[in-house]
């Protein structure tokens, strides 16, 4: 097998001048993108709605195109779910990605074409393979497996022809036959529902091979980690699997769980950030702890940038990457290869560079609190939490936090709802430096908590292990590419989970 290891870099380094292409030039890709997929809908039912055989120039198509949130799409992908095709776009759709709802429903289902699998994820996946080996040149990573922690997937009651379930799931489920041959576990671990059999099924089916890679959620890979070594005995995962040199994350921020996957794998290894969502693949981090993910120009998705300001307007502006600037907060709006047409995705970003255009996630539009003006971000929480376990000597597994509102008593607050890996020695040291981390990240929280006068000290409560994993369960979301939302503008959800942990305290 290690022959294979020379002759993978120097495919990747045959592939590295298309990639180099689109990266200098990536407003012409873009506007070659945008053509593109308005050339391919025109006789779609949406593109004779909106007249897409008219439409000639990014202004042109963005004055005939509103935005659209999915429940706004959901009547089209609804239809194509019970079977019809050519409505969003003009090849035939029988994958549904299911991802969780921010909308009124529990869920969504995004449609997936053959497009978006070949010129996008899979594109997307070979392109980080390969910037992998630019810099990794005598990198040895396929003379072993890649673990993959996939979601599930299932058949739609709607339609046999349909099938829908995680995006991990369809990505394995349509992978080419070679793709198995590299991964591990077999398909019908990998796609299981349930997620602690499946845990187990995946220690026990995994200890003995030459894994390389893994990827998956922070959270479930720390899970399978801690299993694995109950079972071998083991003192790290470094003893479970030598090879392993690289661990792939996304979805959630990696800052929170970084020191327990250097603890529990007990050497060095790379670890690499992806922004590959249900609607498609968008970056991923050129060099291994490099500031900022590459942004995918030339993948099938035409990107536009909507400043957070906008938001809730009946007719908001976006800009393009001509325009945008380093450390604002936009909100992403998408054209896919898969039928999304000026769809708001939902997650806020910020460029860190912008020659190359790099980003990172710095949160979601709908998971914020701004109940007293401080407009606070999942990007600042999760930086205020690593800096106060650095700081306290504290590991934290999960988190979530929600305004506590004015009362004739007390002025407002945010509460906090932790669970700790590690319980520092001082709580009330780890809120004041968890509260100073805040103010020095965010001006408007620092301004709001300036004599306490809006808004006080976090309030915190530490959350028996296994509660937030209960309150996915409890919402048919445990595994996969599910999570806790982080920051909620509103108490719903944090009254629920405080709820299920005093239950459990008694």
């Amino acid at each position: 097998m290690k022959l294979l290891s020379p002759a993978i870099s120097s495919l990747a380094r045959m592939r590295l001048w298309r990639i180099e292409g689109w990266k200098n030039n990536p407003i012409d890709s873009q506007r070659e993108v945008l053509q593109d997929l308005v050339t391919s809908a025109q006789y779609t039912e949406f593109g004779r709605q909106y007249n897409f055989s008219q439409l000639f120039t990014i202004r042109s198509f963005k004055q005939s195109v509103p935005i659209h949130e999915y429940d706004d799409m959901k009547p089209y992908i609804q239809r194509i779910m019970k079977g019809e095709q050519n409505v969003l776009w003009n090849t035939p759709i029988f994958w549904f990605a299911k991802s969780s709802g921010t909308t009124s429903d529990k869920s969504k289902f995004i449609p997936i074409s053959e497009e978006s699998l070949e010129d996008c994820h899979y594109k997307a996946a070979k392109d980080v393979l390969t910037m992998y080996y630019q810099y990794n040149p005598d990198s040895e990573l396929l003379t072993g497996k890649g673990l993959v922690l996939g979601g599930s997937h299932t058949i739609s009651p709607m339609n046999h022809e349909a099938q829908y379930g995680d995006l991990s799931a369809v990505l394995l489920q349509n992978s080419p036959f070679w793709g198995h041959w590299l991964r591990t576990p077999d398909l019908s671990i990998a796609l299981m529902d349930e997620w602690e059999n499946k845990i187990e099924k995946l220690a026990n089916s995994t200890i003995k091979e030459n894994v390389t890679s893994i990827s998956g959620v922070p959270t479930w890979t720390l899970v399978l980690f801690k299993r694995i070594l109950e079972i071998t005995g083991k003192k790290n995962m470094a003893d479970v699997w030598p090879s392993l040199q690289l661990y792939m994350h996304g979805g959630v921020s990696f800052t929170p769980y970084k020191e327990q996957f250097q603890k529990l794998i007990g050497k060095d290894i790379h670890y690499l950030e992806m922004y590959n969502a249900s609607e498609g693949f968008f970056a991923a981090q050129e060099i291994p702890g490099d500031d900022g993910m590459l942004l995918f120009t030339d993948h099938g998705i035409f990107m536009e940038f909507m400043p957070v300001s906008e938001y809730g307007k009946s007719d908001p502006e976006t800009i393009g990457l001509d325009e945008v600037e380093k450390g604002k907060n936009y909100a992403l709006v998408i054209s896919t290869n898969g039928g999304l047409w000026r769809y708001l995705l939902g997650d806020t970003i910020q460029f860190t560079s912008l020659r190359p255009f790099r980003i990172k996630v710095s949160g979601r539009l709908k998971h914020y609190i701004n109940a007293f003006g401080e407009e606070l971000i999942i990007d600042n929480t999760d930086k205020a939490i690593a800096i106060a376990s650095g700081k306290t000597g504290a590991i934290v597994n999960d988190y979530t936090a929600a305004p506590v509102y004015f009362s004739d008593l007390a002025n407002g607050a945010h509460e906090w709802l932790i669970e700790f890996e590690k319980v520092p020695d001082s709580l009330d040291h780890f809120v004041k430096e968890l509260d100073n981390a805040l103010k020095s990240l965010n001006s408007d929280y620092e301004a709001k908590r300036h004599k306490s006068i809006a808004l006080g000290m976090p309030v915190l409560r530490v959350i028996k292990k296994g509660i937030f994993s209960e309150w996915l369960r409890s919402k048919g979301k445990l595994g996969g590419q599910h999570k806790v939302p982080r920051l909620s503008n509103e108490r719903t959800q944090l009254e629920e989970i405080l709820k299920m942990n005093n239950a459990a305290n008694g």
